[in-house]
C-alpha cells in the first residue's frame, strides 16, 4: 500500500535549484512540509514565498561544520520533527585529470563527500530516537558505473553509494530506511561544464532527463509501504549507453 506524505516533514539540502528545488515542488504537492536547506538566501526566500506556507528557508553552508550544526536545531524549531532528509547538494567536475585542478577537486570533493556525510549524521540522532524516517542521497550513475570522462565526479559518487549502503545496514533496526537515486545526465547547472558539443549532441539524442524526472523517482522512494526499502532506483535516459 502507498504510503501517504500528508503530515510529512521533510528537509532537502541544494533545493534552491534543480533536483533539489523540484524534489521540494513534489513532496509540497504529496501534501508535506518542507526545509529548502541552501546557501542562496535571497533565492531561498524568494522560493517559498511563491511555494507556500509549507515551505520552509534554511540558509546553510553546508561546507562549514558550525553552521550545519544550526540546521536540525532549525527544523525542529519550525516543525517539531523530521521525517525526510534528502542530502541532494553536490557539485560537479569532468575532464581529464591530467589537465585537471586539484584545488577545484578538493571543494567537489568536500560538497559531495564531507558535507553530505555530515549532513545525514546531524539528523540521524533525531530518526533514532523517533524509530522512524528516511534519507535518500543524490548519487548518479557515475556511483555504479565509472564514468570516463568524469573521474573525480565518480569517485565522490562511488563514496555515496559505499556510505549510503553501510549507513543503511546500521540504522535499518531503528525503522530508518535509506537509499540512494542514481540519475544519469539531467539537465541542471551541474553540467553547464560540458563541452557544447557534448551537450548539444545530447539534447538532440535524447540523452538528458529533466529534474522533475528524478523528483518523481524519489515520491516513488518515499511511498513505498515501511517494510520495504528501494536500495538504489537508477534513472537513464533511454538513449544512454551507460
Amino acid at each position: 500500500m502507498r504510503q501517504d506524505l500528508s503530515g510529512k516533514v521533510a528537509a532537502i539540502t541544494g533545493a534552491a535549484s534543480g533536483i533539489g528545488l523540484e524534489c521540494a515542488r513534489a513532496l509540497l504537492n504529496e501534501g508535506a512540509s518542507v526545509a529548502l536547506v541552501d546557501r542562496a538566501e535571497d533565492r531561498l526566500k524568494e522560493l517559498c514565498a511563491e511555494l507556500g506556507p509549507r515551505a520552509f528557508p534554511i540558509v546553510i553552508d553546508l561546507t562549514d561544520p558550525a553552521s550545519v550544526a544550526t540546521m536540525l536545531p532549525q527544523i525542529l524549531d519550525k516543525f517539531g520533527k523530521l521525517d525526510i532528509f534528502h542530502a541532494n547538494a553536490g557539485s560537479y567536475i569532468g575532464g581529464e585529470v591530467v589537465e585537471g585542478n586539484p584545488d577545484a577537486w578538493d571543494r567537489m570533493l568536500n560538497l559531495n563527500i564531507n558535507a553530505a556525510f555530515r549532513s545525514v549524521q546531524a539528523v540521524l540522532p533525531h530518526m533514532v530516537e523517533r524509530q522512524t524516517g528516511d534519507i535518500i542521497m543524490t548519487s548518479s550513475i557515475a556511483g555504479l558505473v565509472p564514468v570516463v570522462w568524469e573521474p573525480i565526479y565518480t569517485a565522490s559518487k562511488h563514496a555515496v553509494q559505499a556510505f549510503t549502503h553501510t549507513v543503511r545496514r546500521q540504522v535499518a533496526k531503528h525503522g530508518i530506511r535509506v537509499g540512494a537515486v542514481a540519475p544519469g545526465p539531467v539537465v541542471t547547472a551541474l553540467i553547464s561544464d560540458w563541452p557544447q558539443a557534448k551537450l548539444d549532441e545530447a539534447i538532440a539524442a535524447g540523452g538528458l532527463m529533466e529534474a522533475t524526472e528524478v523528483a518523481e523517482a524519489v515520491i516513488f522512494m518515499l511511498t513505498r509501504p515501511r517494510n520495504i526499502t528501494i536500495r538504489d532506483l537508477v534513472i537513464l535516459p533511454l538513449s544512454t549507453d551507460l
